[in-house]
C-alpha cells in the first residue's frame, strides 16, 4: 500500500523546523531529506528514521521496524503530531548522517 500524498506533506510540515524538508517518490512510497541529505522513508503512511545514536538518545521509544520487505530496521516514529519532537529528531539524526556522495554525470 503506498503512502497518501497528504500524509507524506503532512510529515514534511511537521518535520519543518529542523530546515528544508522534501519528500521524493521511490518505488511507489517515498524519501524524505533535510537540504540533500535524506534521513527517512515514510511507508504505507508511516514514518521510518535513519537509525543514529543522536536520534535514540532523543526517542520517546525505541521501535526498530523495517519500512519495507528486505530493508534494513528503522526507527518507527509513532507521535508524528508533535511538531518540536519531529524536528528535533531530524536534526539531530542529520548531524550524525554523512553528506551524500556528489553525483556523477
Amino acid at each position: 500500500m503506498a503512502s497518501n500524498p497528504d500524509f507524506v506533506q503532512y510529515i514534511v510540515d511537521q518535520c519543518g523546523g529542523a530546515g528544508e524538508i522534501t519528500a521524493r517518490k521511490m518505488f511507489g512510497d517515498y524519501c524524505v531529506y533535510c537540504g540533500s541529505k535524506p534521513f527517512g522513508l515514510i511507508c504505507d503512511n508511516g514514518l521510518y528514521l535513519k537509525p543514529t545514536d543522536a536520534g535514540r538518545r532523543l526517542l520517546r521509544a525505541e521501535d526498530m521496524r523495517p519500512p519495507y520487505p528486505g530493508a534494513k530496521p528503522h526507527f518507527y516514529i509513532e507521535d508524528v503530531d508533535d511538531r518540536d519532537y519531529l524536528s528535533s529528531l531530524v536534526r539531530a539524526t542529520c548531524a550524525e548522517l554523512p553528506d551524500p556522495k556528489p553525483k556523477r554525470h
